[in-house]
């Protein structure tokens, strides 16, 4: 696991033509697709893979035993994202108890906030499909998301 979280929470993105609308701007529903695939990311430079946490990778043996559903997702837009903006793109964890966790996703254009989204996850077995603990790996994740970062009492 890596321990500098700025490897792993800090990130970017290059806005490609596709993601656009006829007008050249980022089309709404990416946003939350970036979100998505930027926590996969975060997962996978902090060392776990994808195999541990989602189900259906290739050459899985068998699915994980906890999904992580997403159970409430938002976006707030604040300035317009054209195609070939380089975004910066940092991610904020928090357990909210322990069974669920959300991600919050700032993207920043020349330091200037352009998006905020959240995406919630709840744990669930997948054998019951109610609520259970978060798995160990992401509770890591979460856990040195914390380091060095100062909180609130």
């Amino acid at each position: 696991m890596i321990a500098d979280s700025s490897s792993w929470l800090k990130l970017t993105k290059k806005v490609r033509f596709g993601d656009t609308d006829a007008a050249g701007v980022m089309h709404f529903h990416q946003l939350l697709r970036w979100c998505h695939e930027a926590w996969e990311e975060s997962l996978e430079r902090y060392g776990l893979e994808a195999q541990a946490v989602f189900p259906g990778c290739r050459g899985q043996e068998q699915w994980p035993a906890i999904a992580l559903p997403v159970v409430h997702c938002r976006a707030d837009f604040l300035r317009p994202v054209h195609g070939g903006d380089q975004l910066s793109l940092h991610l904020t964890p928090q357990r909210l108890d322990p069974s669920s966790f959300e991600v919050h996703h700032r993207f920043l254009l020349e330091q200037q906030d352009v998006a905020h989204g959240w995406i919630r996850h709840v744990a669930i077995s997948t054998e019951t499909r109610r609520r259970s603990a978060l798995p160990d790996a992401i509770e890591r994740w979460l856990e040195a998301s914390l380091i060095g970062r100062i909180s609130e009492l």
